[in-house]
């Protein structure tokens, strides 16, 4: 097996209580061409302690201050040389063996740049506590479907450089939550993106979490960012016949499955979904 070089950015900042598992989930899986760097914004915890305890395995570290989390992101990013690119932030974890599970997926199918695993949820202590089908269709995104809770996870989403390259070679700091949602979006422009039921990385839910304190700080700059894309005439077009579809069934109180799969065959409406079956790999 052929192990193209991943490399894996985790900013932290004051996070020493779940930092080290982080680190764990990463390195004990004994990838054999890992680049993990890890950014921390100047620490006043246990942080740098710990980074320093496991300093061995990185390929680089620092600890200043900075402005916020996508600008650790991109700072780390830039010191990266990785065909393949990720985060995990440094309360969050990888799935056992999942870098070898990257590895296979994006060595064997050359039409992925773009891969997001199976969602998963642990609980504070780390503990797995749930699993969804992913999200992987723009369209869910550009009719805002997300205001129900679902996202790309990104624990779960590696790409190729190439594909970064593409879309600009940064992660914007614009935004101060969504900036995840805003690089994704800008993905869209340029590749499908492709899932696997395998197991990736997983979100650590806490009571604390920045992420649910501004969950609808969140969504309103994910709204911003939706109502500033370019759309393409098709997609355009894609969207119009979905909100048909979906005025025809609202307009139906008991409508038949048959029907509303008659209307959305006719007017086109299905997402194109391949399936991989030797790799396990869906795209749309």
């Amino acid at each position: 097996m052929q192990y193209p070089k991943i490399s894996i950015v985790t900013p932290n900042y004051n996070q020493s209580e779940y930092l080290e598992e982080t680190i764990l989930s990463i390195i004990t899986q004994n990838y054999p061409n890992l680049e993990y760097i890890i950014i921390d914004g100047g620490s006043s915890d246990n942080s740098v302690n710990i980074i320093m305890k496991y300093e061995k395995y990185l390929s680089y570290w620092v600890s200043e201050s900075d402005n916020g989390l996508y600008y650790a992101l991109q700072k780390g990013f830039e010191k990266s040389s990785g065909e393949i690119m990720g985060w995990l932030n440094s309360d969050d974890l990888l799935h056992r063996k999942s870098l070898y599970v990257i590895a296979n997926i994006f060595n064997n199918n050359l039409q992925v740049n773009w891969l997001q695993g199976r969602p998963t949820i642990y609980d504070e202590s780390g503990m797995t506590v749930d699993s969804s089908k992913p999200i992987f269709s723009k369209y869910y995104f550009y009719n805002k479907k997300y205001v129900t809770g679902k996202f790309i996870q990104q624990e779960s989403t590696y790409w190729r450089r190439s594909l970064w390259n593409k879309a600009g070679k940064f992660i914007s700091s614009d935004y101060k939550y969504a900036g995840d949602f805003e690089l994704w979006m800008r993905f869209f422009n340029y590749e499908l993106l492709h899932y696997t039921h395998a197991l990736i990385g997983g979100y650590r839910v806490r009571s604390s979490q920045m992420s649910r304190i501004f969950y609808n700080e969140y969504l309103q700059e994910c709204s911003t960012i939706i109502e500033q894309l370019l759309l393409s005439t098709d997609d355009i077009n894609h969207l119009n016949k979905i909100k048909f579809l979906e005025n025809v069934s609202n307009s139906i109180r008991f409508v038949k499955p048959m029907l509303y799969k008659f209307i959305e065959k006719l007017y086109g409406l299905q997402d194109p979904i391949m399936f991989n079956f030797s790799k396990g790999i869906f795209s749309a």
